[in-house]
């Protein structure tokens, strides 16, 4: 479990700005915010992806308009081919730096603090850069940014293999500390690659002192979920949104109070959730779960934090505060860093109610 855990937390506090009044829109857009499921490659702001695809070339996308077309999906699947597409165009450490910094710029100018976003170097082989320059390279980018301040998560890509993935998390542990690399989660096709498979590998993590995440739950049933917290040992849950299929699941992750990368937006334009009201992070906030509100791809689907969590304040009540709190106890952040957020997200809210 993450330190600082808020064993309180069920249920979800309610009341700072559940079901706003339109003359409060406003606080979520303006409110110091914290992120902990994003993908840099899936967070880049559409001009600055635009410039790399002028730059190398691609007759298929003649337009910025043409480019954004791309980004309607069909199901999982479909954005996993649009992923795929998007790997050609980030080729050198130039281009990860001036990534880096243009994904910290856009999470600066959301207000939000803190966040982590992962990469997926094992996506990039074909263009034959070590982790290590990658790294570098994306660090470099994220420092040049004041108003945000960004950990580094490395996805080890399961499509890649057990094997391979703890060859990545040698060299991932090789860099860490001097990358601000504060943990691992594994993404890519989740059916297809079970959890357990993986288990040496988040053995090995947790010796290194390394946070785990995990997709689970989210192109795969309630069984990746339970195989996640019992085969990797996570910390947290990336997604874990089809736990609701199993009121059992359910009980354990209130109980355990285990945090939940939500990405409801996301979970909407894959297919994996039909619609908003349909959408289990009501019913997961509204047992207690301890829910966390994330974008994953915000470029891709056109979201944002923000967005977000005022989507999910208009069908449940939500107190943004509060939520924001938990977020911080659900990082992977020291301590040091957990109160400096802390701080500045009460002081925040306090001049606020003062006025």
């Amino acid at each position: 479990m993450v330190a600082g855990t808020p064993n309180s937390v069920a249920p979800m506090p309610r009341g700072r700005f559940g079901r706003y009044p339109p003359t409060m829109l406003d606080v979520f857009d303006l409110a110091p915010k914290v992120e902990l499921h994003v993908h840099l490659e899936g967070a880049i702001p559409p001009e600055a992806l635009w410039a790399l695809v002028q730059q190398y070339g691609d007759p298929g996308t003649p337009t910025l308009e043409a480019m954004t077309a791309r980004f309607e999906y069909r199901d999982f699947a479909h954005f996993i081919q649009t992923w795929q597409w998007m790997l050609p165009f980030i080729r050198t450490p130039d281009d990860w730096t001036t990534v880096a910094t243009a994904v910290a710029a856009a999470l600066a100018g959301q207000h939000i603090i803190y966040a982590e976003a992962s990469i997926s170097p094992t996506d990039f082989r074909q263009h034959e850069l070590p982790l290590a320059q990658i790294a570098a390279a994306v660090r470099r980018g994220l420092d040049r940014v004041e108003g945000t301040h960004v950990n580094l998560l490395v996805d080890l890509v399961r499509d890649t293999g057990p094997e391979w993935c703890a060859r990545t998390l040698e060299e991932v542990i090789e860099v860490a500390d001097e990358a601000g690399v504060v943990g691992i989660t594994i993404g890519g096709s989740e059916p297809a690659h079970p959890p357990a498979g993986y288990a040496a590998v988040y053995e090995r993590a947790a010796q290194a002192g390394l946070g785990r995440s995990a997709h689970a739950g989210e192109a795969a049933g309630p069984e990746y979920v339970w195989s996640a917290l019992r085969d990797l040992g996570v910390d947290r849950v990336g997604h874990g949104v089809r736990a609701i299929e199993d009121p059992a699941l359910v009980d354990h992750l209130v109980e355990r109070q285990v945090p939940l990368e939500v990405c409801p937006t996301s979970n909407i334009r894959t297919g994996v959730v039909s619609s908003w009201e349909q959408h289990p992070v009501i019913e997961l906030i509204e047992r207690g779960a301890w829910v966390t509100i994330n974008s994953d791809d915000p470029m891709y689907f056109e979201c944002s934090v923000a967005g977000d969590l005022r989507r999910v304040s208009a069908l449940t009540e939500l107190d943004v505060e509060r939520h924001t709190r938990y977020a911080i106890d659900a990082a992977f952040a020291d301590a040091d860093t957990k109160q400096r957020l802390a701080s500045e997200v009460s002081g925040w809210w306090a001049r606020r109610d003062a006025v």
